[in-house]
């Protein structure tokens, strides 16, 4: 029998470096584009396991699983940080009384 690559794994690989490189952005992209890849990832992962001997590229799959949970937790910390930062600050209407004021000094207009 001949083997097949799973579906979608080349996805799951772009997608989680997708998510990796938002993390930087903030955590919600992060968590949206890790949580597809996961997704994504355990549909192939059901389906290798269903047929191991008749899929090749296992490895990678298990590869873009592991960076789609990093990106998962990394947006998950970053955005429970920014809302921990945020209620710090005063609230959301603190912090969105220092962004109208940062806004102004720069002379940019809403």
């Amino acid at each position: 029998m001949e083997q097949q690559k799973l579906p979608n794994v080349t996805i799951i690989i772009v997608l989680s470096i997708l998510g990796f490189v938002c993390c930087c952005i903030g955590g919600i992209p992060a968590i949206i584009l890790g949580g597809i890849a996961l997704y994504l990832a355990k549909n192939a992962e059901n389906k290798y396991k269903e047929n191991p001997e008749g899929y090749s590229n296992y490895s990678q799959l298990k590869t873009a699983k592991i960076i789609a949970i990093v990106v998962l937790v990394i947006g998950i910390l970053y955005l429970a940080l920014s809302i921990y930062q945020i209620q710090q600050a005063g609230g959301w209407e603190a912090h969105m009384e220092r962004t109208r004021d940062m806004m102004e000094q720069f002379g940019i207009e809403e």
